[in-house]
């Protein structure tokens, strides 16, 4: 008998899940399918229909019962998924099972999203996985697809966003371990602060973040031209004005001046580098992914560091010269400035380097019926890279800081004009202010607005501002340059008619 039931047990189990004549243990089926001979997401499918239980300690993470193929079935994890199942999938289930019991069994596993390889080829589906958990759904002991009735599976929203896409693991065709993260078949809805997934079928689902736009590809489009289109002509303004810096200048120049035109040399370097990766990527294709991008990457993260870096240089100096205007003088000023300017980025960029942080970075955009992707030389948006931290550090939160810093300054500024200055100058002043914000990089702070029911309308504001900011900056730079001298008016103080200085020279 017992010899019987070890031979009825080796022909039961596929080939590939054979390690020895013992029934698998559920506790070790992960470890079992994790070799580099077999397709470990699909030996995991298998193992954990068929394994055993052997012991009554419940084992972490994984989760099986019966019900009734008449019923409906739900469940739920430790780590906060639940899953419902209509009576239909159960039925469905039961039609290629030909054990005649009404019960069917679900198993559930929660695994970790680094367990997942993604294919080294571009337009692979990356970004980083809600709470880097992915849950394995099994209905009996064969795959469920084109279900009519969908499978529902929510995932607490743990990084509190609106930025979420159900995705599925799909297995490359090489058969070696690696797939890529796929939303065909799944709808993704957010309800009471949950991402809801409802699905066609069953498999390894996760909830990918920042893995999309929240644009159609239309408007993905125009966004496109316009920064394409914008960073042209920031490149060829920018150009334009350090020509005139060069040519104009007599002898010793302005502090405000020289700040200025360090500014606009960071954002040439910015439209720049942007159009070069661009159309590296589009260039190369298939073989962009390389030492070339990396360097592009890199160019790209540091002068996007740099214009951060000399839009909080342009609010410290005017805060010297508003608010210490007795007391401004510092040694060799510009020369620190300068060091400060460019040596923070390149600090910054060199330690990323080292980090490996630099590579394509996808971002991927959802129609109603289509998707597409666009790449782009920058911070690497694989899930093993630490690319994710590195954005958040050095470019959401700061330019948070250096957004919070200059609207501060311009706030300031706002209150000495319209407390020292009569109302028939108002328009003047209006003026004044709007080219502050540029100089100070106020339309930098709509990226925060890109979130959320008005992200659309924020990405055009933010596009149209920041892609032609060389262009505001010649006009304010020829303003400058065209005023001789400053404008006799009726200022109260010395500290207004420095700051009237301040702002037209």
């Amino acid at each position: 008998m017992k010899t019987s039931y070890l031979i009825l047990i080796f022909i039961c189990i596929p080939a590939t899940l054979r390690t020895n004549d013992n029934p698998p243990n559920c506790k070790d089926a992960l470890r079992d399918c994790l070799r580099p001979e077999v397709v470990w997401t699909r030996c995991y499918e298998d193992r954990i229909t068929i394994c055993i239980l052997m012991t009554r300690m419940p084992i972490p993470n994984f989760y099986r019962w019966s019900v009734n193929s008449s019923n409906k079935a739900e469940g739920s994890t430790n780590s906060g998924h639940r899953v419902h199942i209509p009576a239909y999938v159960l039925q469905r289930s039961k039609r290629n099972d030909s054990n005649s019991i009404d019960n069917v069994q679900i198993t559930m596993a929660v695994l970790n999203s680094s367990l997942f390889k993604l294919s080294p080829v571009r337009g692979s589906r990356s970004g980083e996985v809600l709470g880097q958990s992915v849950l394995a759904v099994r209905v009996g002991d064969h795959s469920v697809s084109d279900l009519d009735q969908p499978v529902r599976i929510a995932f607490r929203n743990t990084n509190v966003t609106e930025r979420g896409t159900c995705v599925f693991w799909k297995d490359s065709e090489n058969k070696n371990g690696e797939g890529d993260w796929s939303s065909e078949g799944c709808i993704t809805t957010l309800i009471h602060g949950e991402f809801v997934c409802s699905c066609n079928h069953l498999s390894f689902f996760a909830v990918l973040l920042n893995s999309k736009l929240s644009v159609d590809p239309v408007n993905a489009a125009n966004l496109g031209y316009i920064s394409y289109i914008g960073s042209s002509f920031s490149v060829v303004f920018t150009t334009v004005t350090l020509v005139m810096y060069t040519c104009l200048r007599k002898g010793h120049s302005e502090q405000s001046i020289s700040i200025h035109v360090q500014l606009t040399g960071a954002l040439l370097f910015l439209h720049l580098s942007y159009l070069l990766s661009e159309w590296w990527v589009w260039h190369e294709a298939d073989g962009a992914e390389g030492h070339v991008c990396l360097a592009f990457g890199l160019i790209l993260h540091w002068a996007l560091l740099s214009t951060f870096t000399w839009l909080a240089i342009e609010g410290f100096h005017l805060y010297m010269l508003l608010v210490r205007v007795f007391n401004i003088y510092v040694r060799k000023y510009l020369l620190k400035l300068s060091l400060v300017g460019w040596g923070i980025p390149t600090a910054t960029v060199m330690a990323c380097c080292f980090s490996g942080v630099y590579g394509i970075h996808s971002f991927y955009m959802t129609g109603a019926n289509n998707s597409s992707s666009t790449d782009i030389c920058w911070i690497s948006s694989a899930t093993d890279s630490p690319g994710v931290v590195v954005s958040y550090i050095t470019v959401s939160g700061y330019l948070g800081l250096v957004f919070l810093f200059n609207t501060a300054i311009l706030g300031v500024v706002v209150v000495k004009l319209w407390g020292q200055r009569g109302k028939g100058r108002m328009w003047k002043d209006w003026a004044t202010v709007l080219g502050l914000s540029c100089v100070l990089g106020v339309p930098w702070g709509l990226a925060f607005c890109t979130y959320g029911p008005l992200s659309l309308p924020g990405l055009y504001l933010f596009s149209i501002f920041n892609c032609f900011q060389g262009v505001f900056l010649f006009l304010w730079f020829l303003a400058l340059s065209r005023k001789g001298r400053p404008e006799h008016s009726s200022v109260k103080d010395s500290s207004c008619q420095k700051m009237m200085e301040t702002n037209f020279n």
